[in-house]
């Protein structure tokens, strides 16, 4: 016989036995079978297409073994073509356990909405390749009994040696199943507090908010107290905070506090929850002082240090403008040399100061030296933090502010028609000018009594003069012609308002001025009785 007939031979012997093992005994179609589940996981579930090697890769570990085992059996080594065909076996097994596995836990109780636990998976999938293996040595003609048997034992030596392991093993089985302690739940586990990143077979790993990675074992999960914040039935993740002040005896706690909330409930806070509300409490009494605490429910709790320190600075704003000091302790001892030349000093740069913020204010160019002297002995100090509220569209206040240091936002809320043309309107915040250093706000509501008509945010640190009715009464009881001035540059100012508000154009602006100044003139005069 020739080399190539020999070739033949052998070519024509190798490809009939690929065909009966393929096509007759069904093993290509088992193999297009499961190609084809899992190109399905992959279009129906694309995130488990990484798990999807885990099916592939042993088939392709099969096909090689039945070839394997194909030649073995033309050289007529019989026994060990048994061999490979018991991996290959094994590892088609394999294969059809990770499909398995995927087609009951992600696409069908995945689509029933049911999320079984991790280590319940994985403990299945475990027992699952067990059993597999020994119905594979069982059919090899292997004592399975006498296997197990010495399993027992091997075993029984083995849970001796590895208690704490198979401890860790348990607990974080128990973990699993309870879902009591999840992924993303914020902990606290004698001396650590962190978030859950993920419950393992053996540890429980916690991200610290000092960027530290802690592995807790779960059997100390199990026996130790574990506090998980920021979690009621019904309620949403939120966790309260405690900001701590001291202010002394001279102010009472119903003034602290209102000033405290005003400023706390005015606008939004970042990650501050709006139910319940911030508020400030009195907390105790100390000897030269009480103790304030200002209560917050914090919605992400991972930003709990940025939120405290938006939340002092808010108090300290509310308390400076209030003039009302931080306490300071009482063992500390003030000595300063008093005399009267030192306070009339004091007193003389203080109103200079003041003068000089108020001398260029458009409202008060009637006024003369001596009245805007006796206006600056009213002038209260008000700061205010960036991004606060200073007044507020609507509200009721009467008192003038001028601006002496930052930039602030005039915006009004501004009635809309809902997309489908009803009558029913929306209301957009719109922005309509910046004011700054020598500016003033809030004359309407000063001089007629009339809500705010406009909200005023404070863009940056903003230090401002604040003017009441009674700085003005008495200038005003004595000169009332200057009231006309004022009237004047009041109804000007409130026209321009309204024509940001509703569209006007600047000619039909101009008219309803006059007409203005006559409703303001006579609003100024009725409130201050003259």
């Amino acid at each position: 016989m020739s080399l190539f007939s020999l070739a033949s031979f052998i070519f024509e012997a190798f490809s009939q036995a690929i065909i009966r093992e393929f096509i007759a005994n069904g093993a290509g179609g088992f193999i297009l079978a499961t190609v084809l589940g899992a190109i399905v996981i992959a279009r129906i579930i694309p995130e488990k297409r990484k798990q999807l090697r885990g099916v592939i890769a042993p088939i392709f570990i099969y096909v090689c073994f039945i070839l394997l085992a194909i030649i073995l059996e033309l050289n007529g080594q019989v026994s060990y073509s048994d061999y490979s065909r018991a991996l290959a076996t094994a590892f088609v097994s394999v294969s059809l356990i990770n499909l398995g596995s995927l087609m009951l836990f992600d696409v069908i109780l995945g689509g029933l909405h049911l999320k079984v636990p991790r280590l319940l998976r994985e403990t299945t999938v475990i027992l699952t390749y067990i059993v597999a293996v020994l119905v594979i040595l069982s059919s090899r003609g292997v004592n399975v009994t006498g296997l197990l048997t010495t399993s027992a034992i091997i075993s029984a030596v083995i849970g001796l040696s590895l208690q704490d392991t198979l401890g860790n093993i348990i607990a974080g089985f128990a973990l699993e199943i309870e879902h009591v302690i999840k992924p993303g739940d914020w902990i606290k586990i004698e001396p650590y507090v962190g978030r859950v990143k993920e419950v393992r077979w053996r540890q429980t790993v916690i991200e610290t908010r000092n960027w530290e990675t802690v592995l807790v074992p779960n059997s100390q999960l199990m026996k130790s107290q574990v506090m998980i914040y920021g979690q009621r039935h019904g309620k949403p993740i939120q966790t309260r905070r405690w900001i701590y002040f001291n202010i002394d005896f001279r102010y009472t706690p119903n003034e602290v506090i209102g000033y405290v909330n005003d400023s706390l409930q005015a606008n939004p806070i970042p990650n501050v929850a709006d139910d319940p509300k911030i508020h400030a409490i009195l907390m105790d009494f100390k000897d030269s002082y009480c103790t304030y605490a200002v209560r917050y429910w914090l919605t992400d709790l991972a930003a709990d240090d940025p939120t405290d320190s938006n939340v002092r600075i808010r108090i300290y704003y509310a308390l400076k403008r209030a003039e009302i000091p931080l306490s300071i302790p009482a063992h500390s001892v003030f000595v300063t040399e008093l005399n009267n030349k030192r306070e009339i000093r004091k007193h003389e740069q203080l109103m200079e100061q003041r003068l000089s913020a108020i001398r260029n204010v458009e409202l008060l160019h009637s006024m003369t030296e001596t009245e805007l002297k006796e206006l600056v002995e009213h002038l209260r100090y008000a700061p205010f933090a960036r991004s606060e509220v200073i007044t507020r569209q609507g509200a009721e206040a009467h008192w003038l502010y001028i601006i002496t240091k930052g930039e602030v936002a005039v915006k009004v809320s501004i009635a809309s028609m809902n997309g489908n043309g009803s009558s029913k309107s929306l209301a957009v915040e719109k922005e309509v000018s910046r004011l700054k250093a020598g500016d003033f706000f809030g004359e309407m509501s000063l001089m007629t009594g009339e809500p705010r008509s406009a909200t005023v945010v404070a863009l940056e640190e903003v230090e401002c003069y604040r003017l009441d009715k009674e700085a003005f009464q008495n200038i005003l009881t004595e000169r009332p012609e200057i009231v006309k001035d004022i009237s004047r540059i009041i109804a000007r100012r409130r026209v321009e308002l309204e024509s940001v508000k509703k569209g006007l154009d600047k000619e039909a602006g101009k008219e309803q001025v006059e007409q203005t100044q006559v409703r303001i003139l006579k609003s100024i005069k009725d409130l201050f009785g003259l």
